[in-house]
């Protein structure tokens, strides 16, 4: 029970964590994406507003020292990044690498202090007798761009931080109502007709499933009812003829002059009725999920059962021992540790052909050990399903519920079953206390 109230807990902080993570992932995505195609395009408009205007100045270089040749003629450039020459094709004075260059705007990069790369870019216009050079340095087009970056960086981390507040308080208030539901609806445990949902929510997708949850309560609820008063009804009108053959059996019995195997037939009877009795009892315990009260001696019990079994197998040469006793009596109605035990110590009697079957009761634990055919590993692993028969089974009657009413009784009452295979035959372990081994000493 513990696992299934943690459980919930864990998947509220998982889809609380997915609301925020989702809203730290857009934040940061669309920041991002926003810093980059601010990076992009501002790098994109700058080249070509750069070279544009390169070119430009270029070409009115160009014509000022053609007006101008006297080098003492200044051309006035504002920026101070900027380095102009004009000289002849041939002239020493140019750059090796600027030499064949023809007529546009190129990407360059020169060694500058301590062996660091620089870049730059470098305006070219040709003529005849003349070529006309402008280099613009990046230096404070990098600066820029680093500060850019920097601030775009800062940008993205705070609207992140941002974007993960508001997806933790988002997360807040749409988890609210969906806590609040799974609260009222584990306070339904308990109650006969639990209160309604849907008036404490608002119409929406909370309230939707509020409603429908109402409904699914209501059609669980009508279930629940028409199941216990079936119960209730079986239960009494199958009592009533039990208690008329009973009271039947009692006066016929009482006969003085009854003869020898009439009364072996009554006896039988008694015991059938005995056994339905029990099994009814035991299944309306199931049905309704209660535990009965009582102390059972479960000697005397086995010692029953054991009478019962012998009447049954007639001329079968298998001979039934009941040994040892338990410690203490055990906290259980007689009905169903009857059921419990006398299932499995049917179905050893009904699966042996010869030797013996021995029912020994050690301290909390029943042992039930036969040598018939055996258990085969799957036989082993579903036996105790609902439904299922043992290979072993072969043409002998029965729907293979029997164990499984077992088990459906140790669940109840929180005791132990098992059945393994030994050399000869196998043996059932039953432990009233919820301890034992599954296999016999």
């Amino acid at each position: 029970m513990a696992e299934g109230k943690r459980a919930p807990r864990r998947f509220r902080r998982r889809l609380r964590s997915r609301i925020i993570v989702s809203f730290l992932l857009l934040g940061f995505g669309l920041t991002a994406l926003f810093a980059t195609a601010t990076l992009v395009l501002r790098a994109r408009i700058e080249n070509e507003l750069v070279e544009d205007w390169l070119q430009k100045e270029t070409r009115s270089f160009f014509e000022f020292k053609r007006r101008y040749p006297d080098p003492d003629a200044e051309y006035q450039l504002s920026d101070q990044q900027i380095r102009v020459l004009a000289a002849r094709p041939s002239s020493q004075m140019i750059p090796p690498q600027w030499r064949d260059l023809p007529t546009g705007v190129y990407d360059l990069t020169e060694a500058g202090e301590q062996g660091r790369k620089g870049r730059y870019k470098l305006s070219v216009e040709r003529g005849p007798e003349m070529v006309a050079f402008i280099r613009y340095s990046y230096a404070r087009q990098a600066l820029d761009q680093q500060q850019l970056i920097i601030l775009l960086g800062g940008s993205v981390v705070l609207l992140t931080l941002l974007a993960g507040f508001i997806g933790l308080w988002s997360a807040g208030r749409v988890m609210s109502p969906v806590a609040e539901l799974a609260q009222r609806v584990r306070a339904f445990s308990g109650r006969r007709e639990p209160e309604k949902l849907a008036p404490h929510f608002a119409d929406d997708e909370v309230g939707l499933l509020a409603t429908s949850l109402d409904d699914y309560a209501d059609r669980l609820t009508e279930l629940v009812v028409r199941d216990r008063e079936f119960n209730a009804d079986v239960s009494h009108e199958l009592r009533t003829p039990l208690a008329v053959i009973r009271g039947a059996i009692e006066l016929v019995m009482a006969s003085p002059d009854l003869a020898p195997k009439m009364r072996q037939r009554l006896e039988r009877i008694e015991r059938a009725e005995q056994q339905c009795t029990h099994l009814i009892t035991s299944l309306l315990m199931l049905s309704r999920g209660e535990r009965g009260s009582g102390m059972t001696d479960v000697r005397r019990v086995a010692d029953q059962l054991a009478d019962a079994n012998r009447a049954q197998m007639g001329a079968k040469r298998v001979e039934l021992i009941v040994e040892g006793n338990t410690a203490e009596p055990v906290n259980a109605p007689e009905a169903v540790v009857s059921v419990a035990l006398g299932n499995l110590i049917g179905n050893a009697c009904k699966y042996t052909v010869e030797g013996e079957v021995r029912v020994r009761l050690d301290g909390d634990c029943a042992y039930v050990s036969d040598t018939g055919p055996g258990l085969s590993a799957e036989d082993a692993a579903h036996l105790f399903e609902r439904g299922y028969r043992g290979s072993a089974s072969g043409g002998t009657k029965g729907g293979g519920i029997g164990l499984s009413i077992v088990t459906r009784l140790c669940d109840l009452y929180g005791w132990q079953v098992s059945i393994a295979p030994r050399e000869v035959g196998a043996v059932a372990t039953l432990c009233f206390q919820g301890r034992g081994a599954s296999e016999e000493k």
